[in-house]
């Protein structure tokens, strides 16, 4: 079962959340998100748990619970959402043709 886990602490690491884990089960897999550009946590990861029995002891555990002096977010992983790719941009053209014909020659 594969559990989304919210509002940690910038601080908090992999080993601290496979630890944290590991008094419910067995985690199988953890994946802290962090920024691309900087490599800092963004605060939330997901934890695989071994079984659905193991991840439904953690959720009853630890949601709510404080965690490093947060109170935690646990629950189910939803399926991600497809989204759209690209950077969205702003409206903003760079094409070069944004003064054409407002010149006098």
């Amino acid at each position: 079962m594969k559990l989304y886990v919210g509002n940690l602490t910038f601080n908090a690491t992999e080993n601290d959340l496979r630890e944290l884990f590991e008094q419910f089960g067995k985690p199988t897999e953890i994946g802290l998100v962090t920024d691309r550009e900087t490599g800092r946590s963004r605060g939330f990861a997901f934890v695989t748990m071994s079984s659905a029995a193991e991840g439904t002891a953690a959720i009853s555990a630890l949601e709510g619970k404080d965690f490093q002096g947060r109170n935690l977010t646990v629950n189910e992983a939803r399926p991600r959402e497809d989204r759209p790719r690209g950077g969205g941009g702003g409206g903003r053209s760079f094409g070069g043709d944004r003064d054409r014909g407002s010149r006098q020659y």
